[in-house]
């Protein structure tokens, strides 16, 4: 039971990311990569917004109702901290210096499944 539980937040969660790329590419985002681990840690997407030319580091929850709360309250201190030190990773590992950089936050609403509520929080934490 446990493990079934698990399997469906899992597909619940790629069901987000994916809604969410499809949201960001129709802004215009590039989507540089997706599922970014390091450690036990990951980043949902990292994308290029191309208003300004940042590199984005998006994290995406997704919830299929109200139940516990919108998706944003689930983004803590401790979730923030690690986002930035995963962030801080995997400018490391692409040698990337000297580029702006910001966090935002995309959150997935499935309570219709026809019609997704989809937001997005630019520069949600620094």
């Amino acid at each position: 039971m446990e493990a079934d539980k698990k399997g469906n937040k899992k597909s619940l969660g790629t069901e987000g990311e994916d809604l969410a790329v499809n949201f960001l590419q129709q802004k215009g985002f590039e989507i540089v990569e997706r599922n970014y681990f390091h450690g036990h840690g990951e980043i949902d997407i990292i994308a290029i917004d191309p208003s300004d030319n940042y590199l984005v580091f998006v994290e995406v929850k997704t919830r299929n109702s109200l139940e516990y709360g919108d998706p944003a309250y689930a983004i803590n201190k401790k979730k923030i901290g690690q986002i930035k030190k995963i962030a801080e990773l995997y400018l490391a590992d692409k040698d990337i210096q000297q580029r702006d950089c910001r966090f935002d936050v995309v959150t997935v609403l499935l309570s219709d499944t026809n019609n997704p509520q989809i937001e997005h929080y630019e520069n949600a934490f620094f």
